[in-house]
């Protein structure tokens, strides 16, 4: 099995995803290879809690382009995990 901290790679700290913390759903960035059963299970291992559900998606990355150069190029693709918890059951990643 891998290490759960090599497939949970940071929390995403935006508007949209603080909304969604009161409602017992965080988002994180994780590997591309990982699977929904291995996010859950590295998320179950590394916080203690329990997940209900597990929704991924792929975001391709943005095309970027050097203005003299005249070159492009484009940032990364990564792939996100949007984690249901159990009710009463919270990460401690921001205090809010």
């Amino acid at each position: 099995m891998k290490d759960p901290r090599d497939i949970i790679l940071a929390p995403i700290v935006s508007e949209k995803s603080y909304g969604l913390i009161e409602q017992g759903v965080y988002t994180f960035k994780v590997h591309p290879s990982a699977s929904k059963p291995e996010i859950g299970d590295a998320i179950e291992s590394i916080w203690g809690v329990t997940v209900l559900k597990v929704n991924t998606l792929n975001r391709k990355g943005k095309v970027t382009r050097a203005r003299r150069a005249g070159r492009s190029g484009s940032k990364p693709d990564t792939k996100r995990a949007i984690v249901t918890l159990a009710a009463g059951d919270e990460i401690p990643l921001f205090e809010h």
